[in-house]
């Protein structure tokens, strides 16, 4: 689904279009109603309405969903010892980016004139809700991006959630979770997860933003909840979008667009590129592909409904083309792919070159794969270290002329909006601060 553009775009000649319209991709009025009532209800009843979801969509109940040390011990010591070492690996990767990303955030104070002084400083929100999804494939990477990065923000307090898959425990997502470094780590999944996190229960404290992937539901759950809590994005469904030359090795290409389609049903997968060849190849190789692909049966349905084959003139047309698509992912399989880097504007995330793939983003290289989707990464990047901090600033004025000038400027530029409170805040300090009388008397100060 893409927005108009104020100019036509590059010509093209689609190979394979989307037999949908994008359309079905939105929150439907169900979903939507359907949200909304489930968090008004848990904002009511708390825990007993958190435990009668959990028991309707995911078959299970507890005493308690927080899980114990003791227990957490238990299903860490059931994960086979080399996913440990691969977790601590990719873990390490997501934190030495975090690292860096939060050293690129100065603080700083400067004096603008005599005696003021503003500053800035970053201070990371107290408390973070991290959902990590479950559904028919344990997404464990999710733990590392959310969690490892508000941990090194300095969050005091992430809390993460994670549902049952087919009834059991997801022993690998919770050891990634515990080894992310969440604080609190709750058996329980989709709107009732989220709604618990952001509203609070009797046994769950608020968070103050939420952060992870989801559903269509727990998508909806935090679009609605957004502004009670803060949240890292409005998450739709995995997007791919591949820029080719005649270079690019066909069955790379027809692989890479399969790995993001696999994601869901509705999880657009499109190839922009200059040569009709390749383009053609690319769709052969992928028919092929999916009659003996595990998860054929959603990606087999995204290539089919989302899929799009599109051949345009120049590289400059394919970069023009694909800005236009705004997706998460943008990969670059090209003969130079860092000319990308000048060339294009509005992605989530690029993969320059063959020797990089999307799924090193989603699953080990270090680069958050929380991304912006639906046409976002027009404004917005992913989630990074600085979506747990917020920039806050102060003031002091300490030189007594500086602050008599400011109190002079303050009275004629309020009332020039005519703000005559705001403009008796500056004409106080600058009578007391030069010396002199009032211009207003104080007992006319509030008559109507």
């Amino acid at each position: 689904m893409r927005a108009a553009t104020a100019k036509p775009g590059p010509v093209s000649v689609q190979l394979k279009a989307p037999t949908q319209d994008g359309g079905g991709r939105d929150s439907t009025p169900q979903v939507r109603a359907t949200v909304e009532a489930m968090i008004a209800d848990i904002r009511k009843r708390g825990d007993a309405a958190v435990r009668e979801y959990s028991e309707n969509f995911d078959n299970y109940s507890a005493e308690s969903y927080l899980l114990t040390e003791t227990q957490l011990n238990r299903i860490v010591a059931r994960v086979p010892t080399h996913v440990i070492e691969d977790i601590h690996f990719v873990q390490e990767q997501v934190r030495v980016v975090a690292r860096k990303q939060l050293k690129s955030i100065t603080e700083f104070e400067i004096e603008t004139l005599p005696g003021v002084f503003l500053g800035q400083k970053q201070v990371p929100v107290r408390a973070a809700g991290a959902y990590v999804p479950g559904g028919k494939y344990p997404l464990l990477a999710s733990a590392h991006m959310t969690i490892v990065t508000a941990k090194v923000a300095g969050v005091e307090r992430v809390v993460a959630c994670t549902p049952l898959i087919h009834g059991e425990v997801p022993d690998t997502t919770v050891a990634a979770m515990r080894l992310a470094g969440a604080d609190e780590i709750y058996l329980l999944g989709g709107i009732q997860a989220v709604a618990a996190m952001a509203v609070g229960t009797e046994t769950i404290a608020p968070v103050n933003i939420l952060a992870g992937p989801g559903n269509a539901f727990v998508a909806e759950a935090k679009r609605q909840l957004f502004g009670e809590v803060g949240i890292d994005l409005f998450a739709g469904p995995t997007e791919v979008l591949i820029v080719a030359d005649e270079h690019a090795d066909p069955f790379i290409v027809a692989v890479d667009l399969l790995s993001q389609a696999e994601h869901g049903p509705d999880s657009p997968a499109v190839l922009i590129t200059t040569s009709s060849e390749l383009g053609h190849a690319v769709i052969e190789h992928i028919d092929t592909l999916l009659i003996d692909m595990p998860t054929r049966d959603y990606a087999g349905a995204a290539w089919r409904d989302w899929g799009e084959v599109r051949v345009v003139e120049t590289l400059d047309d394919a970069y023009e083309l694909a800005d236009g698509y705004a997706f998460e992912h943008v990969q670059i399989l090209t003969k130079n792919p860092r000319e990308a880097l000048e060339k294009m504007h509005d992605y989530g995330a690029l993969f320059l070159g063959e020797g990089t793939c999307v799924s090193y983003g989603d699953k080990v290289i270090g680069t958050n794969h929380v991304l912006p989707t639906r046409g976002a990464a027009r404004y917005t990047g992913g989630l990074w270290v600085g979506k747990f901090l917020r920039t806050v600033t102060y003031q002091e004025v300490t030189s007594r002329t500086s602050s008599a000038y400011l109190g002079e400027l303050c009275g004629r530029v309020s009332r020039a909006e005519r703000f005559e409170g705001h403009a008796r805040s500056g004409d106080v300090r600058a009578a007391k601060y030069r010396g002199t009388a009032l211009s207003w008397s104080s007992q006319h100060a509030f008559r109507g």
